[in-house]
């Protein structure tokens, strides 16, 4: 049985460990014999045909080791079907490359471009299985994906950390968490940090009610404000603009980020200092929470039961704590953003934290 892996988009903690749990579950529950083999950066090293023959022992110590050590890249599914070379499309490459390499199923860790291509490539009739990773949490039918406990403590441990300067100097801080279309790893991280403010894509803010919360906070005589924000936040207003009228505001404001936005209205309206501090790439890095090594083994398990099973064309995933299986044509291109009538919502707010609504 011949069996290849790649992980693909961003990287995350605990790709290491689900790839562990998958390969030693392989080991212990197939009756043939087992030949990995890890495609090297992610889709695009099996449009490229790069990938080596893996040993168990390649796997063996590496369930705490953060990033990938099969390495990884971006393929952005809206250019899979460009042609790459002699006439052949990108996604034409990856099918001719895993029938020439005798594959009985491809395994494929990534987040929600990277299932969109992995639901395509399974309609073209190649074996797939996909794990669910992403610091966001956004991949549709699974509670949870491996990467993003990890991130909320970095994020957690990062806005701690900046809480004392802010109080020292009495300063507003910006904190900027990673989330473009969904809030779940800056919700999560500011109430385990206590912010004042926590503000998230799937809320459009009121500035007025962020000041006014602020000001309250001083008026209680609170030091130091922390807003954590995650970096698609968008005012009332700019929720109502085309996307191109969007642009044009931001170019015409010159105001390359949602944060530097934030800053320059708050510094507009309060008479203390503001800052922001971007947290950046350090959410995806470093060694994963006890946590998402658990998540990630147990994911990786379940789908070597699977394939022994010879059933493909699913995603694994954590749903009320049990690990099942999602078809690939049912979650590819979904996106699971936060309800804003979720119950989290409700309980910040009761925690007296703003969501600028």
């Amino acid at each position: 049985m011949k069996i290849g892996i790649l992980t693909s988009g961003g990287d995350c903690q605990a790709l290491n460990a689900a790839m562990y749990g998958l390969v030693k579950g392989l080991y212990k529950k197939s009756k043939n014999k087992v030949e990995i083999y890890g495609i090297k950066d992610g889709y695009t090293g099996l449009i490229e045909g790069n990938s080596a023959k893996m040993n168990l022992s390649d796997f063996e110590y590496i369930l705490k080791q953060g990033g990938t050590i099969l390495g990884s890249s971006r393929q952005p599914f809206k250019k899979i079907n460009d042609e790459y070379k002699n006439g052949k499309t990108k996604v034409g490459c990856m099918v001719e490359n895993y029938k020439g390499m005798g594959l009985d199923c491809l395994v494929i860790l990534g987040g929600n471009g990277s299932h969109k291509t992995a639901n395509l490539l399974s309609e073209k009739g190649l074996h797939i299985i996909t794990l669910p990773k992403t610091i966001d949490n956004d991949i549709f039918g699974t509670d949870m994906t491996f990467g993003f406990s990890s991130a909320i403590d970095r994020a957690t441990e990062y806005m701690d950390n900046l809480k004392s300067t802010a109080v020292s100097h009495n300063r507003i801080f910006i904190v900027e968490v990673m989330g473009n279309k969904a809030g779940w790893l800056t919700i999560n991280a500011g109430i385990a940090t206590g912010a004042d403010v926590i503000l998230i894509p799937e809320i459009p803010y009121d500035i007025k009610k962020v000041k006014d919360h602020i000001n309250k906070k001083f008026s209680q005589g609170k030091r130091g404000i922390i807003v954590a924000a995650a970096e698609g936040i968008l005012t009332l207003e700019e929720n109502k603009l085309s996307k191109k009228a969007f642009i044009e505001k931001r170019q015409k404001e010159e105001i390359s980020d949602s944060a530097q936005n934030l800053e320059k209205q708050l510094k507009d309206q309060m008479d203390a200092e503001v800052r922001t501090s971007v947290i950046g790439h350090i959410q995806r890095g470093g060694n994963p929470s006890a946590y998402d090594r658990i998540l990630a083994s147990r994911l990786g398990v379940e789908a070597a039961k699977l394939i022994c099973k010879k059933q493909f064309g699913y995603m694994m995933a954590i749903q009320n704590g049990k690990i099942n299986k999602c078809l690939l044509k049912d979650i590819a291109g979904k996106k699971k953003i936060i309800d804003t009538e979720d119950e989290i919502l409700n309980q910040a707010e009761m925690l007296d934290i703003c969501l600028g609504r």
